[in-house]
């Protein structure tokens, strides 16, 4: 049985949009305007690393938030750590 040209493209288009929508991108632009919007809380720095705070995604990547600075937060390393862990939990596929 021979499958035609137009179902092989769509399958193959598929299987490459469910590929890329599992794949979590993110932009070095945006962090770095976040970073210049809203200085490190603990040194005041708008570049390099944030002495114990991370930049965190309100809404997490995983459950469908942008990766824009409107969506980005400092956060401790702990508290971070365990939103991660929920997170995992909660936007599970």
């Amino acid at each position: 049985m021979r499958v035609p040209l137009r179902v092989t493209l769509a399958l193959l288009l598929g299987v490459l949009m469910a590929y890329a929508d599992s794949r979590t991108f993110r932009s070095a632009s945006d962090k770095a305007e976040f970073k210049r919007l809203h200085p490190c809380p603990v040194a005041g720095a708008r570049n390099g690393p944030c002495g114990g705070d991370v930049i965190d995604h309100a809404i997490p990547l995983a459950c469908g938030g942008s990766d824009a600075p409107s969506n980005m937060q400092w956060q401790t390393i702990a508290k971070g750590k365990a939103k991660d862990r929920s997170e995992l939990r909660g936007c599970r596929w």
